[in-house]
């Protein structure tokens, strides 16, 4: 009978040698990997093993704190140098006298020609306005991929980023991160940021003087959508609302960090998204808060600073971003969203009393309101945007009489979103949400269109405006841009 082919006695002694050393080779590796197996589970080390004591391996203070231990401003980049001659201000949120209207000798140029766009930026996605400070512009940012805020300071004349002053904040993204405007001074620039972290550093180089963090000292609630508090500066003490467990509002100084004052939270009131309003009341000088809860006067004089004048429950929006509006010498004008409309509200003093009361409230399609801008008081003309629930006027621009919050005396062809809009001299500029700036003549009776430009394809452009030597910065959710819009 024929042998297969592959019968082992046909091989070679070659061959056998080969199959032997590889049968071999097998079983020597399998009985090595077992035995190492082996050897892992049925050791036990004879090191003694000792736990040492915290610092002992030299590492630097502060590596392992925890995520919600922030250190405010840790973090400085300094990317270039430039000076400059301008001397332009727009120093807070609403400008230095916070009427939103500038008044000045530039000549406006209101012909067909698009303005040119000088320079723009990325951000995060946010809502935060700039504000200009002798050729500076300053920003407050959220860099998400670093889970940090950021102030970052810009020249006004080209857009390059000079500097930047940050830290780490892990946050979740709410319709954006940071909405507030800095503060900014001769010698101070100030920022609120989302969690309610203040910080103050130099204009000039960013270096870190002093910071604050309101949630941790002073038991701050931060609102739902974050902090939309902008800081205030008066002269050189800095004004908050904390509206935490025990204080309202708080003085601070500027330059140390010193707390010079503070209000007692006896109305209970906490944070809301609006901004201190400084107003002179029956010829006091005041400060006024809408906070969650209601409103509220405190004495900004030095003799009594920080003394709770006056409160009222009678106004408590779940939600409130515009910040109260003085019409007249003892007359507050108030307007909120969802829902809320607006109201007039009467203090006066009478002796060593003050007498508050609300003279109207009404709801949103029933007279001028807002949702989310403060509206402008320009010549004795109460102007804005009413809100998606503000019934036939929807959108629209309207300007009413403070004396008749209910008939307006002209209303805009145009519809409009939550953009802001401001005044430079007697044109009204109008940022439609979706990047679409409008300017108008403002006249008696009317609107006069003038120039309608589209300057980007924006999402959400809710951040309000800011304007110095020519130029008007815009932003949408994720860009500014810089305008020349002077002759």
């Amino acid at each position: 009978m024929k042998k297969e082919e592959n019968d082992d006695t046909d091989l070679n002694p070659q061959r056998r040698r080969e199959k032997f050393t590889l049968i071999c080779t097998t079983v020597v590796t399998a009985l090595l990997y077992a035995g190492l197996i082996a050897w892992w589970h049925f050791h036990t080390p004879s090191i003694d093993l000792r736990v040492q004591a915290p610092g002992a391996d030299n590492r630097p203070e502060g590596k392992t704190r925890s995520a919600n231990d922030v250190l405010i401003g840790e973090f400085f980049m300094r990317y270039a140098d430039e000076t400059s001659s301008l001397q332009g201000k727009w120093r807070c949120f609403r400008g230095q006298d916070f009427s939103n209207v500038v008044r000045t000798d530039d000549k406006i140029n209101l012909s067909d020609e698009s303005y040119p766009v000088e320079w723009s930026f990325e951000t995060g996605e946010g809502h935060a306005a700039p504000v200009i400070f002798n050729g500076r512009v300053y920003v407050l940012d959220y860099d998400e991929k670093l889970s940090s805020d950021a102030l970052r300071c810009f020249a006004l004349e080209s857009g390059r980023e000079l500097w930047r002053r940050w830290y780490r904040v892990p946050m979740k993204r709410n319709h954006g991160f940071s909405r507030t405007a800095p503060a900014a001074g001769e010698k101070y620039v100030i920022t609120v940021g989302p969690q309610g972290h203040v910080m103050c550093c130099d204009p000039d180089d960013g270096k870190m003087k002093w910071t604050l963090d309101m949630r941790k000292h002073l038991k701050t609630e931060v609102p739902f959508w974050y902090s939309g508090q902008c800081p205030r500066i008066d002269g050189s003490t800095l004004v908050l609302a904390p509206a935490g467990d025990s204080v309202l509002l708080a003085g601070i100084d500027c330059e140390t960090g010193a707390m010079l004052w503070t209000t007692p939270n006896s109305p209970r009131f906490k944070m809301s998204h609006s901004s201190i309003t400084p107003m002179t009341l029956s010829g006091k000088k005041t400060y006024v808060y809408a906070g969650v809860g209601g409103v509220c006067g405190i004495s900004a004089e030095p003799a009594d600073a920080g003394a709770l004048l006056w409160s009222i429950d009678k106004w408590q929006p779940s939600v409130i971003a515009p910040s109260p509006l003085q019409v007249s010498p003892s007359e507050i004008f108030m307007v909120a969203g969802y829902g809320t409309g607006g109201a007039l509200m009467t203090v006066v003093k009478s002796g060593a009393n003050w007498n508050v009361a609300f003279r109207e409230r009404y709801k949103p399609a029933e007279g001028m309101s807002s949702e989310q801008q403060t509206p402008i008081l320009y010549n004795d003309m109460l102007i804005g945007i009413m809100p998606k629930d503000g019934g036939v006027m929807r959108g629209r621009l309207v300007c009413h009489s403070p004396s008749d919050l209910h008939s307006p005396v002209w209303t805009s062809d145009e519809r409009f979103g939550l953009g802001p809009y401001l005044v430079v001299n007697n044109s009204l500029f109008v940022f439609n949400d979706d990047g679409e700036l409008f300017v108008y003549d403002i006249l008696k009776n009317g609107l006069k269109l003038r120039k309608r430009q589209r300057v980007m394809d924006g999402v959400d452009a809710w951040g309000p405006m800011a304007y110095a030597d020519g130029r008007l910065i815009v932003r949408d959710a994720h860009h500014v841009c810089c305008l020349k819009i002077t002759i």
